[in-house]
């Protein structure tokens, strides 16, 4: 017979232990079971605990200048690893800084969860100092936001938080009252399921839409961008069998070989004027991961087939008659065999030919030009020539981007990191640090211009202080180069445009990186090479010419 006290002792054996922790090591411990490894931060005292707690495990927090930079690089690391980016700040002018850096995220549909401490939870709604309602502050960034009001609900929350960051590549947000940290909770951490997704099977009916229009075509293009990187291979398989000319936009710069015969750069303001005019005489166009479309330099009358992992990307910018959803790697592959032995257009080859030869001979032209100060196009030559096979290139944004995008021809195995959509000055050396840090065996670049490091400047120091051995290669002209060439083509006035900079390689010096300074192109590569074979960060400040880019226009290009 069993007694009621032994009964007592066999029921506690088998029931699940519960577990006790505090929120902010619940937290921390939630974020370490989905595979969180950094998060980046300006740390505040509505987050010690939260602190604490990350110290006791085994995720780096990676203390920055400003919280801008830590979104930044949040989402740096999202799009170089497809994983989740994290950052944290606190409350007020703290989550104030990080919407910048959230906002390139958002832009281009990249997972990242930001992180925020809240006033006391007696204080949430009053007066006191650095309260706002974040839930409202953050709503045009975030697909999900939520204020932690009760221990209990932390795992609930974190995992929903993490869970459609990644699902839809989007940002998320949590803010915690500062008094909540410290509060016991008692669920378990919950462990990311194991997804088992099926192979998407196209319709062979939707595969021969497709191949129907592209069979009318005379004079046939394909524009590939970032998504198309994994089938870079059926991208030439295809054009080859189509007889169609080839434009990549700038997030697959060196997925194709510069020497493929049908290859014409990229277009928008950093592409080929040929690209342009190719384009622009297609009368079947077929986008290839690519939402890249800029208004003035494509054709208005050509049918658009536009293939995409996400429905939400086909059609929503602008005209599309077909779109094929699923991955590149999939699609590509069918295209090419339904239109292997297709009669080409030969005229249209020739064509394409011929505004290749102009193209690659401009540019050559450019990037040769020798001289003092050094013309960007050779800068961004030198950059080619030395940098590694399998380098990240972090590009910020300005004049120096179409420069890049113009004259860059990569490889396969590297990497270009950009704010893409949004388009923000700041980038290029928070997305190199990340990049530094998620992968420590590569080779990273930031190419940025003096506007933009200007902004960022403050963080040279976080190199120093982790030792992160990148190269800043910094395009000086004096100027926003971009606003100013929009400003004299515009006949506007110059003012706000030119520059007050420091002396950067002592300001780099100052805060601990190695400083080298190129004013002839002579200098130029010896000197990159110089300072790529250092031990730690390095800047090289490049005094450039203030050159008005070709065929700059007043508006967006």
């Amino acid at each position: 017979m069993v007694t009621g006290e032994v009964q007592q002792s066999i029921q506690a054996a088998t029931m699940p232990t519960m577990q006790i922790m505090t929120v902010a090591d619940t937290f921390v411990k939630q974020l370490e079971a989905w595979g969180v490894e950094r998060i980046y931060g300006v740390m505040g005292d509505t987050f010690l605990d939260f602190l604490d707690a990350v110290e006791r495990s085994s995720i780096q927090f990676v203390a920055v200048k400003h919280e801008g930079t830590a979104a930044f690089m949040a989402s740096a690391e999202a799009k170089l690893t497809g994983k989740l980016g994290v950052c944290i700040a606190t409350s007020g002018p703290g989550m104030a800084n990080l919407l910048n850096g959230l906002g390139d995220a958002y832009q281009d549909k990249v997972p990242v969860l930001a992180i925020t401490g809240q006033v006391p939870t007696k204080k949430i709604g009053t007066d006191t100092k650095q309260y706002l309602d974040q839930q409202v502050f953050i709503e045009p960034l975030a697909a999900y936001s939520a204020l932690l009001s009760a221990p209990d609900a932390t795992v609930e929350l974190v995992t929903k938080a993490m869970h459609t960051a990644m699902e839809w590549g989007a940002v998320t947000h949590l803010s915690v009252p500062k008094d909540l940290w410290s509060q016991q909770q008692t669920n378990a951490v919950r462990k990311p399921p194991q997804l088992v997704k099926g192979v998407v099977q196209f319709n062979p009916q939707d595969v021969e839409q497709a191949v129907a229009i592209m069979k009318t075509a005379q004079q046939p293009v394909v524009v590939a961008g970032i998504g198309a990187r994994e089938a870079a291979g059926d991208v030439v398989r295809l054009c080859a069998a189509w007889g169609a000319g080839l434009i990549l936009s700038l997030g697959a710069k060196g997925m194709i070989e510069e020497s493929f015969p049908q290859l014409l750069g990229g277009i928008g303001k950093g592409g080929s004027p040929q690209a342009s005019q190719l384009l622009k005489k297609a009368d079947v166009v077929l986008l290839a991961g690519d939402t890249w479309w800029p208004e003035g330099y494509v054709p208005e009358t050509a049918r658009l087939i536009q293939i995409d992992y996400a429905a939400a990307n086909i059609g929503t910018r602008f005209s599309v008659e077909l779109g094929l959803v699923g991955a590149t790697g999939q699609v590509l592959p069918e295209l090419a065999k339904r239109m292997a032995g297709h009669e080409q257009n030969e005229q249209w080859l020739t064509y394409v030919g011929q505004q290749r030869s102009k193209w690659y001979a401009q540019v050559e032209k450019e990037a040769t030009t020798e001289g003092t100060p050094v013309h960007p196009a050779r800068l961004v030559r030198a950059l080619q020539n030395t940098v590694a096979n399998d380098a990240v290139l972090c590009v910020d944004t300005g004049d120096h981007t179409v420069w890049f995008s113009r004259i860059f021809a990569g490889s396969g195995e590297q990497k270009t990191l950009f704010s893409g959509t949004w388009r923000s000055m700041g980038f290029g050396l928070p997305a190199a640090m990340a990049a530094q840090l998620i992968q420590p065996e590569r080779q990273v670049v930031a190419l940025v211009g003096d506007g933009c490091l200007g902004m960022t400047l403050a963080d040279l120091s976080t190199a120093a202080r982790y030792n992160l051995p990148l190269t800043v290669v910094v395009v000086n002209n004096g100027n926003l180069q971009m606003e100013t060439d929009r400003q004299k083509v515009g006949q506007h006035t110059t003012l706000g445009s030119d520059l007050t900079n420091p002396d950067f390689v002592k300001v780099a010096e100052a805060c601990g990186l190695a400083g080298f300074r190129v004013t002839d192109s002579a200098e130029l590569d010896q000197t990159l090479e110089q300072a790529f074979a250092l031990p730690g960060p390095v800047l090289v400040d490049v005094s450039t010419l203030p050159l008005t880019f070709p065929n700059t226009s007043p508006q967006e290009g």
